[in-house]
């Protein structure tokens, strides 16, 4: 379950990584650490991310989330890369990793396959969307076990 003050840490995150250039992918808190750590894993969509680009969100959004008091007492800010195993989960991951290499497997057997290779092109309800060499593929999203981005 999403703790309830991601909505409001996306809010005050969003604008600050796009000054910065970079896009928020995923938040989360977790309360059940003392103190707790609030992770933000964020991507450079011009370049791969740095640990500059990491360490400039940290400052940026620290100054906010200190003069907010959004967060009562003491935590822990991480701020990452999603990293290249990262799956993706989210219809936000699924946009914001468009073009990029992934790898889909399926629990069953598709076209004679498990594992498909490919640039992501999107997800809807019916299908995962990929391109391999040029070629669309359609891989039923009943069937998909996951989808994760390719080293």
């Amino acid at each position: 379950m999403t703790h309830p003050l991601i909505p409001k840490i996306l809010e005050l995150a969003t604008p600050i990584a796009e000054e910065l250039g970079l896009e928020v992918v995923e938040v989360v808190f977790q309360t059940n650490k003392r103190p707790p750590i609030l992770r933000l894993d964020i991507r450079n969509p011009s370049s791969d991310t740095s640990i500059d680009d990491c360490e400039r969100m940290s400052r940026s959004l620290e100054a906010i989330l200190d003069t907010t008091e959004i967060i009562a007492g003491s935590y822990v800010l991480e701020i990452s890369s999603p990293g290249i195993s990262r799956q993706l989960i989210t219809d936000r991951e699924f946009a914001a990793f468009k073009g990029f290499s992934v790898i889909v497997t399926t629990h069953t057997p598709y076209e004679d396959r498990q594992e498909w290779r490919g640039k992501l092109q999107g997800r809807d309800e019916g299908a995962v969307y990929i391109n391999q060499k040029g070629r669309a593929i359609a891989i039923p999203r009943q069937l998909v076990a996951t989808v994760r981005l390719e080293g």
